[in-house]
């Protein structure tokens, strides 16, 4: 039985869900990657809150970078969003796509911005 792309990311990213829950404490980073941009939030699962929101289409985020590099300033940028509000770990959730790319590239700029993964 094959699966199309949509469909093998919707099951990969429930199998993931399943295991990788966000607390207050240490929150759930959740990524989208769109072909243009790239979004990134801290979700607290136990008050369905998101505590920190953080995209390429940012004013902070340079658009003559390529979307690796931006995907690597989005990171930075959530970082210190979550700093000020005093988050210092978290959990990662790639949301089914693969940890390759500009996803990687986001996770090592939270990583040099002070999130402890």
């Amino acid at each position: 039985m094959s699966f199309s792309k949509q469909g093998r990311r919707r099951k990969i990213r429930y199998g993931i869900r399943k295991k990788v829950v966000g607390t207050p404490e240490r929150p759930r980073l959740s990524v989208y990657r769109s072909n243009k941009s790239i979004h990134c939030q801290l979700i607290d699962d136990e008050n369905g809150v998101t505590l920190a929101y953080a995209s390429a289409n940012d004013e902070n985020v340079s658009k003559d970078a390529n979307k690796t590099e931006q995907s690597k300033e989005v990171g930075k940028i959530l970082a210190e969003k979550a700093k000020a509000k005093n988050i210092e770990t978290i959990v990662f959730d790639r949301s089914g796509y693969l940890y390759h790319g500009r996803v990687k590239a986001l996770a090592e700029g939270a990583r040099e911005g002070g999130l402890i993964f």
